[in-house]
Formats: C-alpha cells, structure tokens, sequence
C-alpha cells in the first residue's frame, strides 16, 4: 500500500480513541492505558522471534510509547485539559519541523511550514469548538505537554535512524510499555473493580487506537515522507471531534466546519508537496 495510506488507518484508529475514553472516563489512566497495550500487543506474540532487537532500538520504544503517555497523562492531571490538549498536538507540527535535522537528506520547504502551521490552526479550532472552554492560566503541566508532544514527535522521526526493526517489533514496546503503565497504577492510582463491558471497551481500545494503530504508523514512517505523514496527521484531532459530536448527538458548528477546511486543505497541499 501507498505510505500515507498506512498513515491514514493509523489517523482513523486513533480517531476512536476520544469515544472510547468518554465511555471509560470512570478508569485510572494508566490502568486503562496498561491494559489497552498489553491487549494492543496480543496480535504480534505469535511472531515474537521477531522482536530481538538491539536495546537501543527498545528504549526508544519505551521512550516513544510509554514516555509518551506517561508526560501526557501527569499533564492532564496538572494542567486544564482543554489547554493540555491542545499543546499536545503540536506533535505534527514538532514532526514536520524536527525532519530536517533527524533524517538525513530531508528539507523543510515553505509549503510544508504553512501547511503544518494551518494544520495547527485547524486542530485548535476543532479542539476549541466543542463547547470546552479554555481557562487561560499558566501550569507546569503545559511543560509535560509539551514534553508528550516531544516525545511521539521524535520517535517517530528516530524509528528511521536506528537499525531497521520488523514492525512486529512494536508489540514488544507495546508490552512492555503496558507493563510499565500498569506499575503506575499500582502505585499512583487506587484499585478498581472492572464490569464485562469495561473490558469489551477496552479490548476494542487495545485492538484498535492502542494496538493496529502503532503498527501502522509504524509502517507509514517507514515507507514514506515524515513531513507529508506530519501533516496529515492534524486529521486525527478533527476526526476525534467529528466522531464526538455523532456519538454525542451535537450539531456541527461553524468552527468545526472551518476547523475541517484549514486541515484538509493543509494536509491536501502538504501531501502533494515535493
């Protein structure tokens, strides 16, 4: 398949993940998060000859997908969510910035910077039009943010510099990044008694958004142009919100039908780019 279209089912994956976590808002994070890798990894133990990889390769799995949720779940926790958020996805933006000085051979053209700046435009007019309101204060949690959207941002870019892995690989970081989210609930979070249909979801969030989704993406860096798959990855936030809004039964707003312009058209110019 076409990269992008690999970069595409990673995007409409995570673009659940905001429903499912409305449905299970009511677990600790790091025991959802736990539990969703370790399912996540399920479908690659059968190739798990495959995940012999040299230790550099695996901390910076555990650096990607661990370290990730990690600063941005501490960052929820201390910051407002909305504003957290929204510093978060600024990991498209670090992708297509950080390109040039990760991967050899890469330059940042002037229409790659638009495109990622009006595909940040778009992500916070999605994320603002849902009726959530900003709380304009300053908190050391915007710093974590910041450090999450760090995080994913040059991992995705490293994955091209260190010794070629298998994908199958990722089941590996996923888990023993599950493993590690698990010890945090243990010691940050109190027990919780889990139903049949908190696992249903969590098994789906496992299989999808928290599983298949890394492997693909995984596949996309590999295949194709980071900057072109940065940009497009500003889908993800407008589709989280759309799937909000259909599940929830809300209108669409002007600000989401703009939001839906600057991305797609952002992604569409950025795509096409040399």
């Amino acid at each position: 398949m076409h990269p992008l279209l690999y970069a595409l089912g990673a995007i409409a994956l995570w673009a659940s993940l905001a429903s499912l976590g409305l449905s299970l808002s009511h677990l600790p994070p790091f025991l959802l998060t736990g539990l969703a890798l370790v399912i996540g990894s399920v479908p690659a133990w059968p190739l798990v000859r495959q995940w012999k990889v040299p230790p550099r390769t695996l901390a910076l799995g555990l650096y990607g997908l661990f370290g990730y949720h990690f600063l941005l779940f501490l960052a929820l926790r201390l910051a407002p969510p909305v504003e957290a958020n929204l510093v978060n996805y600024l990991w498209p933006l670090l992708i297509v910035v950080m390109a040039p000085l990760i991967l050899p051979g890469t330059r940042l053209r002037p229409v790659h910077l638009a495109s990622a700046l009006a595909g940040f435009a778009g992500a916070a007019v999605a994320i603002l039009g849902v009726g959530a309101e900003a709380q304009g204060v300053w908190s050391w949690g915007y710093l974590l943010a910041l450090g999450a959207a760090f995080s994913w941002s040059s991992y995705s870019l490293w994955t091209r510099r260190v010794p070629p892995f298998p994908t199958a690989a990722i089941g590996l970081f996923g888990l023993l990044s599950g493993l590690l989210a698990l010890a945090c609930h243990w010691l940050l979070e109190p027990a919780t008694k889990l139903s049949g249909h908190d696992w249903a979801l969590i098994t789906v969030m496992g299989l999808g958004p928290l599983g298949a989704a890394f492997f693909l993406w995984d596949k996309a860096l590999k295949l194709g142009d980071a900057r072109q798959i940065g940009i497009l990855s500003y889908l993800t936030p407008l589709a989280s919100t759309l799937l909000l809004l259909i599940v929830s039964g809300r209108p669409l707003t002007s600000k989401i039908t703009l939001a839906a312009v600057l991305i797609i058209g952002a992604a569409v110019i950025g795509t096409r780019a040399r």
